[in-house]
């Protein structure tokens, strides 16, 4: 069984040698003030100049077919020429003369993990010699902010300051105080303060610094997992219950705003963010001292582009696995599957674990009762150096899901209507408990919820585990795990408390460009939406389980007499692993097999990948194209430039395909039976 281990040393390395890589000189952050103008991101929606940008997305800082490193030498050369690609085309030369005070509005930088994007734009101005100032609203993307303290860009959250903002201010920037100063306006702004540790860590070098000062008491710790007794559980959440037993230092406060070291149990990472974890992990550990702690990784982003950088990225990690020894389970090669189910088919993930993976989307292992969530590459390596991760406690929310499930609603249903009830504000950056009340939440419905905790802004969101979370594990032949079991405490504090009756969720479908914009899938159809392509799978909606949805449909409407797709069909397994399990005989499809089924109505099966999520790969879409996917992210020129994505269900999905525009599988003439259709 997986679990933590203490550091192991590479062969003939010596006490002296890990002292020697942790105390390489480090230099402390400028204390001299910063000087610039501003470059305002305006709001072109709205005539005039009268509001700034909000909800700025990763994929707009730094598009998909820019996260590419070639090698560990060129790591940020894409990252610089991607920055803002379609949003901003003259960034860069805007930044080379002198306008490096970003200002955004509210929700900057939400979404991926991807490092790329603080990376790129700290190294546009530092290739001349200037430095740069982001000035943001509310509710900065967690991720990014935490990537920027590591990295030493300027973060600065101040509404204030935003709304004042005009094209060509003077505006200088206090590094020790964090004052902020329109200089042309004479206004001084306080900025949201940062916890004591992350400025520390920022104002003593980054993320590097703190690695190489802590490296060799990490490598000589024991790692320890103490669990709180039922008097002190009870007023804590599943989240604060998983980290408090997972902290290095036993005094540490789990209280919202607190930041303290936490034991990581897995420390995943894809082809696309492992290169930038492995330079870090260099940068700190000297690159052959020890081997990587928790570490893992899945070549599951840039694996079928046929593109020759993309293969070179993809080698940084294949030879950092071979060098140290990384193999199966803990390194999956093209085709294993997108590392959010290739990881917990492989029993790598287990209620009341702690993983901070390297991408967004690792918030999916809340669905098995786990602490998952999304953190950068740095900080990954920073893990894989160290064993633990700076963590920073966030308040809670709890969402109960009662009433009962009504037809054809599954997973992705309910979260696109908890998106949409959520609007702007989304989840305020908390850690939400997820409660289902009357435990008719399957596996495969808690990991599209959870997953999509990414699009929610949540830091995290956990399904504490319960009898259907132990029957998941014992159906894989898991009797035994690694904690206690845990539950919510009856004297937790939520900041919001909610509560969604299924009763009033329908299956839904999100327009563009965001995952809140879901509206019923039967107001929808009224529409004959049409699309050009209809794609099921990805970290999302790539379960057996999901698939076998998809295909109970399309068997239910080839008996009425359907033996076509209208549209294009395309399936993307979840994993490998599903991808042999769907080509299997099925008792509930009358022993035809899903594969067999959806290619009985011209569906296409597809190599297990994130690619056509992220617009990468042969099925992208193209400038005009429209698809309707079970996808995650719909957020502009997410699936390919220019194209267009709406979100839906695998159920959803499949009807659609059938009858060529958008629409639930009741516009089929199918009528729920919940013996013949749920799983």
């Amino acid at each position: 069984m997986h679990t933590i281990q203490p550091a192991k040393l590479k062969p003939g390395v010596t006490r002296d040698a890990i002292a020697s890589a942790a105390s390489a000189v480090e230099k402390t952050t400028s204390t001299a003030v910063i000087r610039g103008r501003a470059l305002i991101l305006w709001d072109l929606k709205v005539l005039g100049k009268k509001k700034k940008l909000d909800a700025i997305d990763t994929d707009q800082i730094t598009p998909a077919a820019d996260c590419v490193s070639e090698s560990l030498d060129t790591l940020d050369e894409r990252w610089k020429a991607g920055a803002f690609r379609y949003l901003m085309p003259d960034f860069r030369a805007r930044v080379h003369r002198g306008e490096t005070f970003v200002v955004a509005g509210d929700r900057f930088a939400i979404g991926s993990s991807r490092e790329m994007s603080p990376a790129g734009l700290k190294a546009i101005a530092d290739e001349v010699g200037l430095e740069m100032v982001i000035v943001c609203g509310h509710n900065m993307g967690d991720i990014f902010r935490r990537n920027a303290l590591n990295l030493g860009l300027q973060v600065v959250q101040s509404p204030e300051a935003v709304a004042d903002a005009r094209d060509g201010d003077e505006f200088s920037f206090e590094p020790r105080s964090r004052h902020l100063k329109n200089e042309s306006q004479g206004k001084t702004y306080d900025p949201v303060p940062l916890s004591a540790k992350e400025d520390e860590i920022r104002q003593t070098g980054g993320i590097y610094a703190a690695g190489r000062r802590e490296f060799k008491a990490a490598v000589e710790a024991s790692p320890r997992i103490v669990w709180p007794d039922q008097e002190q559980a009870r007023r804590m959440t599943s989240t604060e219950q998983i980290v408090w037993a997972h902290r290095v230092d036993p005094g540490a406060a789990v209280t919202p705003g607190a930041t303290l070291r936490v034991y990581a149990d897995l420390l995943p990472a894809s082809d696309g963010t492992a290169p930038f974890s492995i330079h870090t992990f260099n940068q700190i550990t000297g690159g052959n001292t020890i081997v990587p702690r928790q570490a893992a990784i899945a070549n599951d982003h840039f694996v079928f582009t046929g593109k020759d950088d993309d293969n070179k990225q993809t080698a940084i990690g294949r030879e950092f696995a071979r060098l140290h020894g990384i193999e199966k389970p803990y390194y999956a090669t093209p085709g294993d599957g997108t590392f959010h189910f290739y990881f917990p088919e492989q029993a790598l993930v287990m209620p009341g674990q702690f993983i901070p993976g390297a991408d967004s989307h690792s918030r999916a292992y809340g669905a098995y009762g786990a602490v998952g969530m999304g953190v950068g590459s740095t900080t990954l390596g920073f893990g894989w150096s160290t064993g633990y991760i700076y963590f920073t406690v966030a308040k809670a929310r709890r969402v109960v899901f009662g009433g009962q499930l009504q037809s054809w609603v599954s997973g992705k249903d309910i979260v696109l209507e908890l998106l949409r009830r959520w609007g702007a504000k989304q989840s305020q950056g908390m850690s939400v408990e997820l409660v289902d009340a009357n435990k008719q939440l399957p596996i495969a419905y808690r990991n599209t919820i959870a997953n999509m905790m990414a699009e929610a802004e949540a830091l995290n969101g956990i399904f504490a585990p319960d009898d259907i979370t132990s029957a998941w594990y014992r159906d894989k032949g898991i009797a035994a795990l690694p904690y206690p079991p845990f539950a919510p405490g009856a004297e937790a504090d939520y900041a919001i408390d909610e509560t969604i009756d299924l009763r009033d969720v329908m299956p839904m479908i999100a327009k563009p460009f965001s995952p809140g914009n879901a509206f019923p899938a039967e107001e929808v159809a009224r529409e004959r939406l049409t699309f050009d392509k209809a794609m099921i799978g990805s970290c999302t909606n790539g379960s057996y389980d999901d698939l076998l949805a998809a295909a109970l449909v399309v068997r239910a409407a080839r008996a009425q007499g359907v033996t076509k797709t209208a549209k294009e069909f395309v399936v993307f397994p979840g994993s490998g692993g599903v991808g042999l399990q769907i080509e299997r005989p099925d008792p509930r499809l009358a022993g035809e097999s899903i594969a067999g089924v959806f290619r009985s109505v011209g569906g296409q099966i597809r190599q297990s990948w994130c690619g056509p999520c992220f617009g990468q790969g042969p099925d992208a879409l193209e400038n005009g194209q429209r698809a309707i996917t079970s996808f995650n992210r719909n957020w502009q020129n997410r699936m390919g430039l220019g194209g267009e994505g709406y979100l839906a269900s695998p159920v959803v999905v499949a009807a659609s395909a059938l009858i060529g525009y958008m629409a639930p599988p009741s516009e089929l003439g199918l009528t729920w039976d919940a013996a013949a259709f749920s799983v």
